[in-house]
C-alpha cells in the first residue's frame, strides 16, 4: 500500500506520566517530585498504556503511518510492534538518555512539529493533565488531538476514557464517523494540591474526536448545597462501622465528611485509614497502605469522580490493582451525593486501575449509599 492512501497520525508519549499516583504524590509535574517518585519506588506506566492503544490499531496496521518523537517518547513501542513510522529530530532529543530524561520541552516540540505536517490527521499523546496543557499551550486548536489517560490528574476531556477506547474513536474519527469537538483542558496547581487543596484553572481547549460513549467528560466539583447530603451519608456510614475493620478512606470531599463528624483530621487527597473510629495513619502509599492492612480485615469507602463517574483510576492510583485485589470487590463501599450521582451519563460507574483485566473482573452492579436511608444500584464497566 503507498503511503499517500495511508492514515496519518501522530505519537507522543509522556514515560513518566503518573508515576507520582502510587507512592501518593498525587503528580509527577517537576524535577524535584519526579525525583521523589523515583526514590519512592514508582515505576513508569506510560509505555504499557501506549501498548494497549497500538494492541487495538493492529487490526489496520497496513492503513497507518505514524510520526513520532525518539526512544521512549514513541519510538521503541512502534518498533516493537512493528508499525510504519518516521521520527522527527530536533537537538534537544539528542540530550535524552533514559526514560526518566524528558520534560513538558521535549513535549512542546513533538507537538509544534506535528502540527507543520500536513497530511498528519490526528496528534495521540499518551499522558495526563499537564501533557494536555502543554499541547494546547503550543498548537491550541489547530490540529486535532485525542489523549490517552496515563496520569494521576485527569479532569480533562480531552482523554478517552481508556486506552481500547481511544482506538474506538481514533478509527471512527479516521472513516469520519466521530465529529470533532472542543473539549476543555484543566489542570490543577500541584502544590496546592498536596496541601488538600483542589485548585483548578481552564487552560484552553484542544480540538478532539468525540464519543458520547467513549470520551471522558470533564471533572465537575461538589456544590455548597450538597453539604447537608454529605452529612447524612456519613451519618449512615458511621452507625455501620465495624470495629475490627480497617477503613482505607478515600480522596474528596464526600469521603471527608465521614472523618469530619467523627471530629478527626483527614487529608483531602489523600487516603487516610480509620480504625475505631479514629484515623491512624494519612496520606498513604500503596507500600504503606498494604503494611497497615497486612492480615487485618480491610474495607475501602471510595466517592465517584464528579460528572465523569470514575471508581478508581481518577486521582486515587495509590488503590494499585495489587491492593484492590487484596480488599476484594465485596469490601468496596460506594457513596455519592444524589446531585453527583444525577450528573453522571446514565449513572454509569467507570473503571481505569491501569490493569485492564482487573477492570474486566470488577465490572457489574454495586450498590451506592446516596443518602441516610436511599440506595441505588448502578453499573460499574
Amino acid at each position: 500500500m503507498s503511503k499517500q492512501n495511508k492514515f496519518v497520525l501522530g505519537l507522543i508519549v509522556n514515560p513518566i506520566s503518573g508515576m507520582g499516583g502510587s507512592v501518593g504524590l498525587k503528580g509527577t509535574d517537576g524535577n524535584e517530585i519526579l525525583k521523589k517518585a523515583i526514590e519512592l519506588g514508582a515505576r513508569p506506566n506510560a509505555m504499557n498504556r501506549t501498548k494497549e492503544l497500538l494492541k487495538e490499531l493492529t487490526s489496520i496496521k497496513p492503513r497507518l503511518k505514524f510520526y513520532s518523537c525518539p526512544g521512549n517518547m514513541g519510538e521503541f513501542i512502534l518498533k516493537e510492534m512493528e508499525f510504519d513510522y518516521e521520527i522527527i529530530n530536533h537537538p534537544l532529543y539528542n540530550k535524552v538518555k533514559g526514560v526518566f530524561d524528558t520534560t513538558a520541552a521535549h513535549t512542546k516540540i513533538a507537538a509544534k512539529k506535528m502540527q507543520d505536517i500536513p497530511e498528519l490527521q490526528l496528534i495521540l499523546f499518551v499522558g495526563g493533565d499537564g501533557t494536555a496543557r502543554d499541547i494546547v499551550s503550543t498548537i491550541d486548536m489547530s490540529k486535532p488531538c485525542l489523549g490517552i489517560p496515563s496520569g494521576v490528574k485527569i479532569y480533562s476531556s480531552v482523554f478517552s476514557i481508556n486506552p481500547k477506547l481511544a482506538s474506538s474513536i481514533t478509527m471512527q474519527f479516521l472513516w469520519g464517523e466521530a465529529a470533532l469537538k472542543e473539549s476543555e483542558v484543566l489542570d490543577i496547581d500541584e502544590e496546592e494540591y498536596r496541601k488538600g487543596k483542589l485548585v483548578s484553572k481552564l487552560y484552553g481547549y484542544l480540538l478532539t474526536p468525540f464519543n458520547p460513549d467513549y470520551s471522558q467528560l470533564s471533572k465537575m466539583g461538589s456544590p455548597n448545597s450538597d453539604l447537608n447530603n454529605q452529612e447524612r451519608i456519613a451519618k449512615r456510614i458511621i452507625e455501620e462501622l465495624e470495629d475490627d475493620v480497617y477503613y482505607l478512606i478515600g480522596p474528596g470531599t464526600t469521603t471527608k465528611a465521614i472523618t469530619d463528624a467523627l471530629n478527626q483530621e483527614k487529608t483531602m487527597l489523600g487516603v487516610d485509614i480509620l480504625l475505631k473510629k479514629q484515623i491512624i495513619a494519612s496520606d498513604l502509599n500503596e507500600k504503606q497502605i498494604l503494611n497497615h492492612i497486612q492480615g487485618n480485615k480491610t474495607k475501602i469507602i471510595v466517592s465517584l469522580i464528579g460528572r465523569q463517574g470514575f471508581l478508581f483510576g481518577r486521582g486515587n492510583l495509590q488503590f494499585t490493582p495489587h491492593i484492590l485485589k487484596k480488599v476484594g470487590n465485596k469490601n468496596i463501599i460506594i457513596i455519592s451525593t444524589k446531585f453527583k450521582l444525577q450528573n453522571i451519563p446514565h449513572q454509569i460507574l467507570r473503571l481505569d486501575t491501569r490493569d485492564p483485566k482487573l477492570d474486566e473482573e470488577m465490572k457489574g452492579l454495586y450498590k451506592v449509599i446516596v443518602d441516610y436511608d436511599e440506595l441505588r444500584i448502578c453499573i460499574v464497566e
